[in-house]
């Protein structure tokens, strides 16, 4: 299948997490035979952080605004097989007119910032417009549960579909350190709302830890955070050392953004990450999560300092169980190939129904 894929960005991780996100599923689709080919307007923001210019399971093309967009890939957007626009993506609304009229195939649209969207919906100036989702084939988002549904009644999307996150297992494997090194680590871009959390879950504890090492990696974080003396920062951690970093912790930290835990069933792709090594995860709370990770069993909820810290003096072989038992999940269920034929399904469902003509 030929597949057309309009995102923020695959070239570049710096500061969002579309790149992950594409990639594995592109990787997935590659695996499963697909001729994928992803444009990306080309932004200065993003120009000097690229950390994959030549990918090998898909192609990749920038463009410089829409109207070179429309003059140099017409053809491809035509004769593809579907064509899938992604959220955040600059000037969304003319883009996905564009691809509705032009796309002869299913049009889907990805949203990986489903709470974000639905907050904004109807806005001026959003990524996508009120009217435009009832002509989606396929509206595939990054938020499953209840909202789907939401999605549907609401918005008037024909299908809405969870695609969530996945990670790419042959990247991402256990190889585990006899002395880790660090006990626990996170790893996020830094936002107002999960800084409480990591705060209480991570910063807390280490500071009532102080001979014990711990690390927080990502970038945005301001000068005013108040880092204790044994937290390492890494500023921009690329994927390609991701692996590396889950296999040095021995307790990883996921914190989720305050429109995902008020959505539920938005699981960060650091969830599988993590997973995918093995690597024991703590986490905060939010409806859905334990539908995916049973708590106890698969991933350790924490609410206080003292509950990061009953986690961290766990038994190491006990946390290693739970380790495994997210590394089982992961690979049956969230893996690249996984992902990519949830959205084969998704697409042949949207390609057997009948097309709304484009107004």
């Amino acid at each position: 299948m030929r597949i057309v894929f309009i995102g923020l960005s695959l070239s570049s991780s710096w500061g969002n997490g579309h790149a992950t996100t594409f990639r594995s599923l592109l990787r997935g689709l590659h695996a499963r035979g697909h001729d994928v080919l992803f444009l990306e307007q080309d932004v200065p923001w993003y120009a000097p952080h690229r950390d994959l210019t030549d990918p090998d399971f898909c192609r990749l093309a920038l463009y410089a605004e829409p109207a070179d967009l429309k003059a140099r890939f017409a053809r491809e957007v035509r004769e593809a097989e579907a064509v899938i626009v992604g959220s955040y993506v600059q000037h969304g609304p003319e883009v996905l007119d564009w691809v509705r009229q032009t796309a002869t195939g299913p049009v889907g649209f990805y949203d990986i910032d489903t709470p974000i969207t639905l907050s904004k919906m109807g806005q001026p100036d959003h990524y996508i417009r009120l009217a435009q989702v009832a002509e989606l084939d396929v509206y595939l988002s990054f938020t499953g549960g209840p909202v789907l549904d939401r999605i549907e009644r609401e918005f008037g999307a024909p299908r809405a579909r969870a695609l969530y996150c996945s990670v790419d297992t042959e990247a991402y494997a256990p190889a585990r350190q006899a002395q880790p090194r660090w006990r626990m680590g996170y790893l996020g871009t830094y936002s107002d709302d999960r800084q409480p959390t990591l705060d209480t879950l991570l910063l807390e504890p280490a500071r009532r830890r102080g001979q014990e090492r711990f690390v927080v990696a990502g970038p945005q974080y301001p000068d005013t955070v108040q880092w204790p003396g044994n937290v390492e920062r890494i500023d921009h951690l690329p994927p390609a050392r991701h692996p590396a970093f889950y296999n040095d912790q021995e307790l990883t930290l996921n914190v989720t953004r305050a429109d995902m835990i008020a959505a539920g069933w938005s699981p960060s792709v650091r969830l599988f990450e993590a997973g995918a090594c093995a690597t024991p995860i703590l986490s905060d709370d939010w409806d859905g999560l334990d539908a995916l990770f049973p708590d106890g069993e698969a991933i350790l909820i924490a609410r206080t300092a003292e509950d990061a810290e009953a986690a961290l003096d766990r038994d190491r072989g006990e946390l290693q169980r739970i380790g495994d038992a997210a590394l089982e999940i992961v690979r049956s269920r969230h893996s690249s190939v996984a992902r990519a034929q949830d959205l084969e399904t998704y697409l042949e469902e949207a390609r057997q129904a009948p097309r709304k003509e484009t107004a």
